[in-house]
């Protein structure tokens, strides 16, 4: 199959054949560890706001955004070549949990002004080039599962509605600055279809190429996605869209997660991206893998060929992305 290609898709495969790139960590770990009250996070914009807002982190971006700055130039320094943008949640469809549905472009647009500013800090310090990854959660619904076990046949969404969603987001996160774009998280690949689609409909209008990373969630031992993919599986069908990386992220630390990226490195004709939790949480909700431990079994990855890029997700932490 051709692989398209642009500028930064030809520069980041030759940095991939030299070293291993490092993706950043955990965004909402270290906005836990800031400790932001509900006045924080209404910050002086929605102070008057109709209903609480603690714990939509994207939202963030518009009230603390130098606290966002910061995180993302926390783990360049740390040494990630990929920071990811913090607008996981940031699709009109997500944002309805909490009444923002009007917010999403401009956050996704100003998340990765954020990501872009951290980064061109970084490589003024060090000389070293950054990529700024836009990413696109799951949302929280379900194209291809129903979340009513009385009604199977029922959908909380559809394919479309998500395309519309998902369109809206990566416009935002072009227009601000990125230069890949991350569909992360993926437990059900229907949901990731749409989002390929969308990116597919929008550069093909705009008449560029964005390279772009997919990730899935292996969502327990079973080894396979939510929607009841095993790797290979997995990879058939999204290989369509060219990814530049395939791979897997959360849900399982990097011990459990070994297995399936082999697999998945097994059929895949791209590179490989592997971000896995600090292990899993314990009785607390804590991830307890400290970051030489960590360290050492992402690097047993690198040192098997299994994978191109790692980084980590839940529990971790710039110390982490160090090590």
């Amino acid at each position: 199959m051709t692989k398209r290609t642009s500028p930064v898709a030809d520069q980041f495969r030759a940095l991939a054949r030299e070293k291993i790139l490092v993706l950043d960590g955990a965004m909402g770990t270290m906005i836990q560890g800031l400790q932001f009250d509900e006045a924080a996070f209404r910050g002086e914009r929605f102070k008057d706001f109709h209903r609480d807002v603690k714990g939509n982190n994207d939202l963030l971006i518009l009230t603390q955004p130098q606290a966002i700055e910061d995180i993302h130039f926390a783990y360049l320094d740390a040494g990630a070549d990929i920071v990811a943008t913090n607008t996981f949640s940031s699709t009109s469809i997500a944002q309805a949990d909490y009444d923002m549905v009007d917010l999403a472009y401009e956050l996704n647009r100003d998340g990765a002004r954020l990501a872009r500013n951290a980064a061109n800090r970084a490589t003024a310090k060090d000389g070293k080039p950054r990529f700024v990854a836009g990413a696109l959660g799951p949302t929280n619904r379900t194209a291809s599962i129903s979340p009513d076990v009385a009604n199977p046949g029922y959908r909380a969404v559809t394919f479309d509605d998500l395309r519309v969603a998902y369109s809206e987001q990566i416009n935002g996160l072009l227009d601000g600055g990125a230069d890949i774009l991350l569909v992360e998280t993926i437990f059900d690949t229907l949901n990731a279809k749409a989002a390929l689609y969308a990116i597919a409909e929008i550069t093909e209008a705009r008449g560029i190429h964005v390279p772009v990373m997919v990730s899935g969630t292996i969502t327990d031992k079973s080894g396979r996605l939510l929607s009841g993919q095993l790797p290979e599986a997995f990879w058939y069908s999204v290989q369509h869209a060219n990814p530049i990386t395939i791979g897997f992220n959360c849900a399982l630390g990097a011990e459990d997660l070994r297995a399936h990226i082999a697999d998945i490195g097994r059929v895949a004709d791209t590179l490989v991206c592997a971000y896995p939790n600090a292990g899993l949480p314990n009785e607390f909700g804590q991830y307890d893998e400290s970051p030489d431990y960590m360290a050492r079994l992402v690097g047993e990855f690198a040192q098997a060929g299994l994978v191109n890029v790692v980084g980590g997700c839940c529990g971790t932490t710039p110390a982490h992305i160090k090590a």
